[in-house]
């Protein structure tokens, strides 16, 4: 009755430091608007993945058995949500040619990972392959949340910073649009990797 908490440290890091539809929003959001204009968004994602650890420790597998099509349902209308995203993100370009806009802010980081797919499932795997049966609900949860909270911390900060120095090199060159769409491809990549490739 424990969880393999070291085994799951390393698939953790693994996963949350391998591109994903979370870590492509990072990049694109400090490539757009800096590293420092980007740390509220930073810590709205690392947070928002809290809000699908809890529920899944706390039962919410029991209704994914129960009514698996509200999953398969979420999963499509996730998906979808964050290719449109992506084709927003083509669209942008690094240059500042609205002094108006902002970035994205902590509100906006925390509904990332409930719309992403990859997030759902890594979660599920932590859970499912992680955790010995008969384990205390709160200390598994707690254990899961903790361990991905702490990759979170280490890697998102670093793809956004990623995105920040590749903006300052790239910005306002023929390279620019390319870059965008290159993103834009990797999100979608990621997104249809999850839904049909089986990753985590």
């Amino acid at each position: 009755m424990t969880v393999a908490a070291m085994s799951f440290a390393v698939f953790a890091a693994s996963q949350v430091g391998t591109p994903g539809p979370a870590n492509m929003a990072l990049l694109a959001t400090g490539a757009r608007y800096g590293f420092r204009a980007a740390l509220p968004f930073v810590a709205g994602v690392a947070l928002g993945k809290q809000l699908i650890i809890w529920p899944v420790g706390f039962g919410l597998m029991e209704l994914a058995d129960r009514a698996p099509w509200v999953f398969q349902t979420l999963k499509w209308v996730s998906a979808a949500y964050i290719i449109w995203l992506a084709w927003k993100v083509s669209q942008l370009r690094l240059g500042a040619s609205d002094p108006s806009a902002a970035a994205p802010g902590f509100v906006a980081g925390l509904v990332v990972h409930p719309l992403n797919p990859k997030a759902w499932a890594m979660i599920v795997a932590g859970f499912t392959g992680f955790v010995s049966p008969g384990t205390d609900a709160v200390i598994a949860t707690a254990t899961i949340g903790g361990i991905l909270l702490a990759t979170q911390v280490l890697f998102h900060p670093l793809w956004t910073l990623a995105g920040d120095r590749i903006a300052r090199t790239l910005a306002g060159t023929r390279a620019e649009p390319y870059l965008m769409y290159t993103l834009a491809a990797l999100t979608v990549a990621s997104v249809l990797f999850v839904l049909f490739g089986g990753g985590t």
